[in-house]
């Protein structure tokens, strides 16, 4: 099965791919200009890497998981990708990612931070279903 998990944002999307449940990869962020030129982007990486799956960040449980979950519905119409979409708590990830480059070009928001939260949520998600 082929994973591409997706880290949301108004600015940047982050994105990583896994086609073993041990090993996933941060690809290089979408830079969002615009909704349907973010989906046509993202679109594009799914069919490149022949994707089975889409793992999308939310935070779950928070005040704001409805109106997320809303907006990730909507964007995904806009990807019209036909296979499962499943959604993973994706609460730290950012710190998280930050503290993995270790101060290394902390402040400069390339859109590497934004692909390492992609690919923790995609880890956190297959390591939760993992006997699945």
């Amino acid at each position: 099965m082929k994973y591409l998990a997706i880290d949301l944002g108004l600015k940047r999307i982050g994105i990583a791919y896994s086609a073993h449940k041990d090993i996933v990869t941060p690809l290089p962020v979408v830079i969002r200009k615009n909704r349907n030129q973010a989906a046509g982007e993202v679109k594009k990486t799914i069919q490149e890497w022949e994707i089975d799956a889409v793992v999308v960040g939310v935070p779950l449980g928070g005040s704001s998981e409805a109106e997320m979950r809303r907006r990730i519905e909507h964007f995904m119409n806009l990807v019209d990708f036909e296979g499962a979409v499943f959604f993973q708590d994706e609460a730290g990830s950012s710190k998280e990612a930050e503290s993995m480059m270790k101060g290394e070009m902390k402040q400069i928001r390339d859109g590497r931070i934004d692909s390492l939260s992609a690919m923790i949520i995609l880890q956190r998600y297959l390591a939760a279903n993992k006997n699945k």
